[in-house]
């Protein structure tokens, strides 16, 4: 839609007068309660106007007229006049709720931005905004169809901004707005946004590419009157009754396909389509069999999205034909309700008011909106949050079933965990493999439509951080996201705590129940202590301690200080049990026993990858919890010379829980099977290989393999490094130190 005549149409609809023409749906009180908010926005935005010189007013009067297109309820069009009076004109939600009523109110607070709150960053700010105006809409979805509204309307009169605010609002549009407009059905206004976005972020592009139009429009309209009366003659010789329409596609879904493809404008061939709009459902299979026999169909270019609705709830037949001039033609076929869903999406609900109940399109957006509300529960970072929503706007989907015929619908590039996931939580979190079509496959397995996924599930299994690599859904990332940050909090909370315990043994003392809540003395020594370091809540400062952030030792020291003010004595064999086993290079801060069972909170160390019945030392590091070096390793030697108050003793656990990743460097006689017999050798020690280089060298005579293999203990290292260098082709074999 080109500016000049969106803009003069919008300034002819800038009066109330004007409004309350396509006002006639709803009846003379709410018509009154309309007047009232039109009247309380006007005096609100008294003396303030727009860019392009006119009164404010103007703005939210247009905006409430698209919602009125939409036959929007009142108390939404009272919304849409009064949606900018809190956040420019200093009106309060209470002054609102008074007036207007709860609903109403909570309206135009879920569509007011954060200006007034201050922010870091710009982006952090426009996170914000989208976070809470998402969750009002998730609440309540008339929350976004103002929104689009307010953001078209901008659009459409975006001309007297400067141009890099045109730039920056275009490509927001098309970032998240347009998508948006997409998820919900709103196929109008979504081809409308990108049109208006394109214009401004490509003008010169975008200008070519019309004129290109313009110019091919005389000829193509020949064709298309000549196809369209074809196809009517077909239908009344058939008996079908139906309206035919011709239709252009938008600049901007030309320069796309132009992108994809690498085509010329002179290449883009089917630029027009015909929708076929029929009166009942069987009509449109019949119709699609008349539109088969007048023309002949493009194999492979047949969808049928009645039978599966896209994500968004649209339905309609989708075939190419070969048009009597050889040039490729869409057709779509749909009934009334099919074509109200497909152009309005979600806000049909309000024109077209049916008996049967919400529609295919209505309950996927209210799935959509709730996954938003899910992930708002598992993300508190804004930033994080827009990530995840801009992860979940992809328009292409693949189409998949569950064992039990269900049919779900995943953004195209899904992956058996985000199935899992899309069908509930404890089903990802406890994932191990999967089943397409009835045959295992690796979890990050590209869907296809069509597919059968089955998921396979074990108790004790848990979220890998790996799956965050290949995950295509918000809700599936957000989960994971969600449950790492949680299971490293807890190890790293029972860990702090058990260090400042060891510590404060050292001292002589033990640590003191109870926590900063509360009024006995206990709670009241927590609340001093955390006054001194700055932690909000006791759980946060033994989470510091359990991840290095804070030295368990130097907190112990202030705890007894704070301890012995209120009259407590250190205990002789409270001592002796805090300084059992303490070496002369460590803190005394007692033992941390390692099973292999610690998570994220403890890690070993890749530069040395200590074993079992290695001496081994643990380094505190700041921020990423216990790494634990072997006692000869040159790295954590430097470490310690520079930062020896954050080493702490640790050994190891009588009985570890699982095996550990040995290097091994192997160095073999070129030839036929020689990695055949390493392997064997390894299997036949009870040895995994976990990871194996070769390197890029060009082989000679000798060749050196670079293993990982999963090894219970050094014992076991030993057998498996004697089994190797038994095999024939082995020349040498020991284990990479660093």
């Amino acid at each position: 839609m080109l500016l000049t005549s969106a803009g003069a149409a919008d300034a002819a609809a800038a009066s109330f007068a004007a409004l309350t023409h396509k006002l006639d749906y709803l009846d003379e009180p709410d018509i009154k309660r309309v007047r009232e908010a039109y009247r309380f926005a006007d005096e609100a935005h008294l003396g303030q106007f727009r860019a392009s010189g006119e009164p404010y007013i103007t703005h939210p009067i247009a905006v409430a007229g698209l919602c009125a297109d939409w036959k929007l309820d009142a108390q939404a069009i009272m919304a849409a006049l009064m949606h900018d009076a809190m956040e420019d004109c200093g009106v309060t939600k209470i002054e609102l709720i008074e007036r207007f009523g709860v609903p109403t109110a909570e309206l135009v607070d879920g569509l007011t931005k954060l200006d007034k709150l201050q922010f870091s960053t710009r982006e952090e700010s426009q996170a914000e905004s989208f976070r809470k105006m998402l969750l009002a809409m998730a609440r309540d979805v008339r929350v976004i169809l103002i929104k689009l509204a307010d953001r078209l309307h901008n659009m459409r009169t975006m001309a007297a901004m400067a141009a890099h605010k045109r730039a920056r609002i275009a490509g927001e549009t098309l970032e998240i707005y347009a998508p948006i407009a997409h998820r919900l059905g709103l196929n109008q206004t979504y081809r409308e946004l990108q049109e208006l976005s394109f214009q401004y972020l490509q003008p010169w592009r975008y200008t070519a590419l019309d004129k290109a139009v313009r110019n091919s429009r005389g000829y193509r309209r020949d064709i298309v009157d000549r196809i369209r009366m074809e196809v009517e003659k077909g239908f009344v010789a058939a008996k079908v009754p139906v309206q035919v329409f011709g239709r252009e596609k938008t600049i901007y879904s030309i320069y796309r396909k132009m992108q994809e493809k690498h085509l010329s404008f002179a290449q883009v061939s089917d630029i027009f389509g015909f929708r076929v709009v029929v009166q009942t459902l069987p009509e449109c299979y019949l119709a699609l069999g008349v539109l088969h026999q007048l023309f002949k169909p493009i194999p492979g270019r047949f969808k049928d999205y009645i039978a599966i609705p896209k994500a968004n709830g649209y339905q309609s037949l989708h075939t190419t034909l070969v048009s009597p001039l050889g040039t490729a033609v869409e057709f779509q076929i749909r009934t009334e309700a099919m074509h109200a869903v497909a152009e309005k999406g979600i806000a049909a609900h309000w024109m077209y008011k049916t008996q049967d109940g919400p529609s295919e399109g209505q309950k996927q957006g209210a799935v959509w909106l709730q996954s938003l509300i899910d992930i708002q529960q598992d993300t508190r970072d804004s930033a994080e949050f827009l990530e995840h929503l801009k992860i979940d706007l992809f328009p292409d989907s693949v189409y998949v079933f569950t064992p039990q015929s269900k049919i779900l619908a995943l953004p195209r590039g899904a992956t058996p965990v985000d199935f899992a996931y899309a069908i509930h939580t404890e089903l990802g979190d406890h994932c191990v493999a999967a089943k397409v079509n009835g045959e295992p496959v690796a979890l990050r397995t590209e869907l296809r439509s069509g597919d059968v996924v089955e998921i396979v599930t074990a108790p004790s299994s848990r979220p890998n951080p790996a799956w965050l690599n290949f995950v295509r859904t918000g809700r599936a990332r957000s989960k994971i996201r969600h449950y790492l940050k949680n299971m490293e909090a807890d190890e790293s909370l029972e860990l702090g705590e058990k260090l400042l315990s060891q510590a404060l043994r050292a001292e002589g003392l033990t640590l003191p129940g109870g926590d900063e809540t509360g009024t006995d003395s206990n709670a009241q020594l927590w609340q001093a202590l955390l006054r001194w370091s700055s932690n909000r809540s006791q759980s946060d400062l033994l989470i510091d301690i359990g991840l290095g952030r804070k030295i368990a030792g130097i907190v112990a020291k202030r705890l007894a200080q704070l301890l012995t003010e209120t009259g407590a004595k250190p205990d002789a064999l409270t001592l002796t049990m805090g300084r059992y086993a303490a070496d002369d290079n460590a803190p005394s801060q007692g033992t941390v026993v390692i099973d292999g069972s610690e998570g994220a909170t403890v890690q070993l160390a890749t530069c040395c990858r200590p074993i079992p019945g290695d001496d081994i030392v643990g380094y505190l590091g700041r921020g990423e919890g216990l790494v634990v070096h072997t006692a000869e390793c040159g790295v954590g030697r430097r470490l310690f010379e520079r930062d020896s108050e954050r080493w702490i003793p640790v050994e190891w656990a009588e009985e570890p829980s699982r095996s550990f990743e040995a290097a091994v460097q192997v160095l073999v006689s070129n030839g036929k099977g020689v990695l055949a017999q390493v392997a064997q050798a390894l299997s036949e020690a009870e040895a995994d290989i976990t990871h194996i280089d070769m390197g890029d060298e060009r082989p000679t005579e000798t060749a050196e393999l670079r293993l990982r293999v999963a090894v219970r203990d050094r014992q076991h290292l030993a057998d498996v490094l004697r089994a190797v260098k038994r095999a024939n082709a082995v020349l040498k074999v020991t284990r990479v130190k660093p």
